[in-house]
């Protein structure tokens, strides 16, 4: 089969064209893949949107088509709901009565204070007790001139004069009789079960808890219950302490601690395997009555912590608790 001409620049043109067109005498298959393309252009503008609109139609169709089998429709299926936590959570508050008294003050603070005290005596003006004690010096030299005369005295009408230093005098008497109340007391060490002891430091509270067959020191919480947040929850470990009447001051409504363990194997089951415990910070503001129960309850020192908290328990309670 002979393949005609094909000119690119259009149809054949005769011998008297102005411009001779440009042939390519190709093979068959290089004029059947020319010619659609020109095809293409020359057709209207509306059929070629026309085509496009019905090839995008069946491009849809075929992934509808393959979209509806039914593995496609296996895989969209939302997955069941995953089983209840096996974690029990729990609200816990780190109640803290902060110092009633100031703290001892260190060598190194005695020092500075001491240092500060001699700064404020040499550039500090003379007080009114101070300058009235020069005036009375200046008035008993004056005594001791011979040429004093007694028309001074008179000024004073009879009274007695009160010397500054017989005043000086007075107040060192009634110093040395005052006594003052002394900042620790010898129970301080022993008995824990009062709010009162170590009025210099910060005390935190722990209460005796069962955990399974053990009974340990922990900060007051409860298991948290559906409805209430994780702060009610504290707040509620607070107020059930049997017989107690504390008053305190929440410090946020978000945790300030977590910490998590697993429950004796004696009492663990597939759905109660541990607890995870949320802090939440408190400061006493009030009461600080407990019952007499010395044995269940604990005002205890930063730095007794360790006396009565597990490690792993104390390293968690240590990242959020206030040391003042």
């Amino acid at each position: 089969m002979i393949t005609a001409p094909y000119f690119l620049n259009g149809p054949a043109h005769g011998a008297d064209s102005p411009t001779p067109a440009r042939c390519i005498v190709g093979n068959t298959c290089g004029a059947r893949m020319a010619a659609p393309c020109w095809r293409f252009a020359a057709r209207p503008l509306w059929q070629k949107i026309s085509g496009s609109v019905k090839f995008s139609a069946s491009v849809k169709s075929v992934v509808r088509s393959v979209s509806s089998t039914p593995h496609t429709r296996g895989a969209q299926r939302p997955s069941p709901v995953s089983a209840a936590s096996p974690w029990v959570l729990q609200g816990a508050v780190c109640l803290q009565r902060l110092p009633v008294i100031s703290q001892d003050r260190s060598p190194i603070e005695q020092q500075f204070m001491d240092l500060m005290q001699q700064m404020e005596l040499e550039k500090s003006m003379l007080s009114d007790h101070e300058l009235r004690l020069v005036e009375d010096a200046e008035r008993m030299s004056r005594k001791q001139e011979a040429d004093y005369d007694s028309d001074e005295e008179e000024e004073y009408g009879g009274q007695e004069i009160v010397m500054a230093q017989d005043l000086e005098d007075a107040w060192e008497q009634k110093l040395k009789r005052f006594q003052p109340a002394s900042r620790t007391k010898a129970s301080d060490t022993t008995d824990v079960s009062s709010s009162e002891r170590c009025l210099g430091d910060s005390l935190v509270l722990l209460v005796k808890q069962d955990v399974g067959s053990q009974r340990l020191w922990l900060l007051p919480q409860l298991p948290w219950e559906a409805g209430e947040t994780l702060r009610q929850t504290a707040e509620r470990a607070l107020a059930n302490l049997p017989d107690a009447e504390l008053k305190a001051t929440f410090l946020g409504n978000a945790p300030c601690g977590f910490y998590k363990y697993k429950f004796p194997q004696n009492i663990q089951t597939e759905s109660r395997v541990g607890a995870k415990v949320f802090f939440f910070k408190a400061v006493l503001s009030g009461g600080g009555h407990l019952p007499l129960q010395k044995d269940s309850f604990a005002w205890v020192r930063t730095d007794e912590l360790q006396d009565y908290l597990k490690p792993e328990y104390l390293k968690q309670v240590k990242r959020f608790i206030m040391n003042l």
